[in-house]
């Protein structure tokens, strides 16, 4: 599971496809309707949240705009709180430069067209659920 922190139009096809799914996942583990990925590192700073369903609305409406802007048929009605206002979370420049590195290694073997579009991105806009503050990577970040 990677819930991305960098914005959706840095993803290729591949990637904002798999946000979206495994976002929807962890609106299903956060909503006590399965039983696995309960304690996926990932989860956590939805967790840490005041309303933890809501926040993960807020991030899959960020997927699917960048789905809407690319013409894609992402199904909003899955969305459990899609128009609950939510606090931005913060999220270090340390854990975006991580996950911006990580997303060049894929696009490099997978999509180098977008990898090309994005060359000269030293430092990516977060998704709008994210504000950056200065850090190093995340304590619940597994990638190395």
């Amino acid at each position: 599971m990677r819930l991305w922190s960098v914005h959706p139009r840095y993803l290729d096809r591949q990637a904002l496809v798999a946000c979206w799914r495994e976002t929807l996942l962890a609106q299903k583990v956060l909503c006590g309707e399965t039983r696995g990925y309960t304690r996926h590192p990932q989860l956590e700073r939805f967790q840490a949240q005041e309303d933890p369903v809501a926040s993960v609305g807020a991030y899959l409406e960020g997927v699917a705009a960048e789905a809407d802007a690319r013409r894609y048929r992402f199904d909003r009605t899955r969305i459990r709180r899609p128009s609950a206002a939510v606090p931005l979370i913060d999220v270090t420049n340390g854990q975006l430069t991580l996950e911006w590195m990580h997303l060049k290694a894929k696009l490099a073997t997978r999509s180098p067209e977008v990898l090309a579009r994005w060359q000269d991105v030293a430092a990516p806009d977060p998704h709008p659920l994210f504000r950056v503050v200065p850090g190093p990577r995340a304590a619940w970040e597994r990638a190395t």
